[in-house]
């Protein structure tokens, strides 16, 4: 997250093809009209499109310390984030996220003031000192809740970088100094050394495996303000970085993949967008003819990821940035996208705004839009959210709590649960299916078919209206159809023993998830 970058960007009313938001035919103005409107889907399950990997979010900043508070409290969040049980009404108790982020910090914290990082919360530790020794006691509160995580059943999961530690930077500090990377590259394979170190360091301690490992984080950015941990990186820069950490990684026996490049928005990926060093990465890393490809490394993952920030800016221009990386990576053989981070930031063309928390439906619905549009028109094959835990009055979290270290209240907001409807169903090996609406579309509708042969589809509807819905197969039927509801009353509400092959009511501002088996 670019805590400095404050460009709008413009929430969009409606998505995707399929989709679109209902108008009253005379005032043009959105559902005026008492009238219910229905809306007939049909879900081609011969047509398909990406496998899912994953629903994540990241530990950083507050988990260093939320983990280290009361049991009870530490849990109960733990439980909102991962838990995969059910409550007595048949409720998800948590939102079963399948990927949780693990920030390995650069050191700012130890550093302290001297970091020149204002907000200790935005610091954070660093396995490694001076003298090159590493202590596993430290990052306490982050390993809590790696571990908790896989207590949960979470079983995918990455760890990420902002900078270097601190004693392989060139300013000695976490942070960038006039836009220039802080990394020489005579400490490539210091820092590759310490990330395969940290990897294996941790799961001797706690016997989590990371499937991933992120060296760079938004490279395009300048970094060079001190408002937390963060360096720019050239393309360049990049693949060197990734070639040492290749060789490090195969020392330590473990199955550790590494992830590209976390871009600071979806452009960079398939364009220069001003940047020309810093853009075109799906050329430059995996393009044979590059000077910087590392498809051919044994530890790079066959995946790109990118954030979404910045690429909402109007429905029209949202879906044509999104077409238009599909497009490219469809000429790509074998690679995957990965949204890998997102928040609300920004004014919003004052619709929405990134400054002020906001527990209720309005950034909720915003937030379903998003992941809406990312795995319908980009194609992303995961979705990963910015900072899981927040301290802030701003919306960049899942679970908020009072900033303070050692305890203090906590507050689940209608963002974790709108996350739910897609996390806590559509599981790792889950695959989109086509739909299409006949009719007025005015719901926002995706489904997928999960590993065990049941069918998942989200229906949003941002319209302070119902709908009548009716869900069709292109082939068999439909049955044992359960629905899974949040609005401004319900978190993933369940209602059970819906009349499968009927229509079925979606409630006003509200997100819904169906399950249903299928002959």
């Amino acid at each position: 997250m670019k805590i400095k970058h404050i460009t709008a960007i413009i929430p969009f009313l409606i998505f995707a093809g399929i989709v679109a938001c209902g108008k009253d035919k005379d005032s043009g103005k959105a559902g005026t009209s008492t009238e219910i409107r229905k809306i007939s889907v049909t879900i081609d399950l011969n047509k398909t499109y990406q496998t899912i990997d994953n629903f994540g979010a990241s530990d950083a900043w507050a988990c260093q310390f939320v983990g280290n508070w009361p049991d009870t409290k530490k849990n109960a969040i733990a439980d909102l984030l991962f838990s995969k049980k059910l409550k007595a009404d048949g409720s998800p108790e948590g939102i079963g996220l399948s990927m949780w982020r693990f920030n390995l910090g650069a050191g700012s914290a130890q550093q302290g003031s001297k970091s020149g990082i204002a907000d200790e919360w935005r610091r954070a530790e660093s396995f490694l000192d001076d003298n090159g020794n590493y202590n596993w006691n430290l990052q306490a509160g982050q390993m809590w809740f790696l571990k908790a995580a896989k207590e949960r059943g979470v079983n995918q999961f990455l760890a990420f970088t902002n900078s270097p530690p601190v004693q392989f930077t060139i300013t000695k500090k976490a942070f960038a100094n006039s836009s220039m990377p802080n990394l020489s590259a005579e400490n490539y394979p210091s820092f590759a050394n310490y990330l395969a170190t940290a990897i294996k360091g941790i799961y001797d301690k706690t016997g989590v495996a990371f499937n991933y490992v992120s060296p760079v984080n938004e490279p395009q950015w300048d970094w060079s303000n001190g408002g937390q941990e963060g360096t720019p990186f050239t393309n360049n820069n990049i693949s060197g970085i990734v070639k040492a950490l290749d060789a490090s990684l195969k020392t330590t026996g473990l199955q550790t993949k590494i992830l590209v490049s976390e871009a600071g928005q979806y452009e960079f990926l398939y364009s220069a967008h001003g940047k020309a060093d810093k853009g075109n990465q799906i050329d430059a890393f995996f393009n044979p003819s590059s000077a910087d490809y590392i498809g051919n490394l044994t530890k790079v993952e066959k995946l790109i990821a990118a954030h979404s920030y910045f690429t909402t800016s109007t429905y029209a221009k949202a879906v044509s940035i999104r077409k238009e990386m599909a497009s490219k990576l469809a000429s790509t053989n074998n690679l995957k996208l990965w949204q890998s981070e997102y928040c609300i930031l920004g004014d919003n063309e004052n619709e929405i705004k990134g400054e002020g928390r906001d527990l209720g439906m309005a950034s909720a619905l915003y937030l379903a839009r998003v992941i809406h549009n990312d795995l319908v028109n980009a194609g992303a094959s995961a979705w990963q959210w910015w900072t899981a835990v927040s301290p802030y009055d701003y919306k960049d979290g899942l679970v908020y709590i009072d900033k303070n270290k050692t305890d203090g209240n906590f507050y689940s907001s209608k963002m974790l649960w709108a996350l739910g409807n897609y996390s806590r169903f559509i599981v790792p090996g889950s695959v989109r299916l086509n739909t299409s609406a006949m009719g007025e579309p005015e719901v926002l509708i995706s489904s997928y078919k999960t590993p065990d042969n049941r069918l998942v589809t989200v229906a949003i509807n941002s319209n302070a209206q119902q709908a009548e819905l009716t869900l069709n197969t292109s082939s068999g039927k439909m049955k044992n159809l359960t629905s899974y509801t949040t609005n401004a009353s319900k978190d993933l509400t369940v209602k059970q023993g819906l009349p499968a092959g009927s229509s079925v009511i979606l409630e006003a501002n509200s997100i819904t998830t169906f399950i249903s088996d299928f002959d």
